[in-house]
């Protein structure tokens, strides 16, 4: 029953009693710039490198999609090496620091960091394909006024092994900061 199970979802026969999400040390193998403190035991710590606010309205449609015109904000203050951004409650988009590339065989997952949730705010992204490739954004709402560093650690990315037919060929693939 596995073995059916496993030949038509494309898992590996190996993949049946294996652990589903991979290792830090694993994950950071396919993140870059990665330094040790990024590394967790389940995964590799994104930081922060811009934020923008959406300016005008999107488009989601049935024959394509129209992304808002964003406008990426200056850090407020500027202290030697330290760039902080301070936030007002709101809807940001935020680049990660580091480039991704998301391997044959896995799906990438990031979640936030409990300092960010402790601190009023909310890291969405959606599902990161096999085969996906760039530095890729989230979604970064902010309940209450905060204050983050340009490289300030705020998610978490994993992976686990997953099944599949195709690797990731969209419009964001290769995206990097401007």
């Amino acid at each position: 029953m596995v073995e059916d199970i496993e030949f038509r979802y494309g898992l590996p026969a190996e993949g049946a009693n294996d652990i589903m999400f991979r290792a830090g040390a694993f994950v950071a193998d396919h993140v870059s710039p990665v330094n040790e403190t990024q590394i967790q035991p389940n995964g590799v710590d994104l930081t922060a490198e811009q934020i923008a606010e959406p300016i005008d309205a999107g488009r989601i449609a049935t024959d394509g999609k129209t992304i808002a015109d964003r406008q990426e904000l200056a850090p407020t203050e500027v202290t030697g090496d330290r760039e902080t951004f301070y936030l007002a409650p709101g809807a940001y988009v935020v680049r990660y620091g580091e480039t991704v590339h998301i391997p044959d065989g896995h799906v990438g997952f990031i979640y936030p960091r409990s300092s960010l949730l402790r601190n009023g705010a909310m890291l969405y992204t959606a599902v990161w394909d096999a085969g996906y490739e760039g530095q890729g954004a989230g979604l970064l709402s902010v309940y209450s006024d905060l204050e983050i560093d340009r490289g300030a650690r705020i998610g978490q990315l994993v992976l686990a092994r997953a099944g599949h037919e195709t690797t990731y060929d969209g419009s964001y693939q290769g995206e990097a900061a401007n």
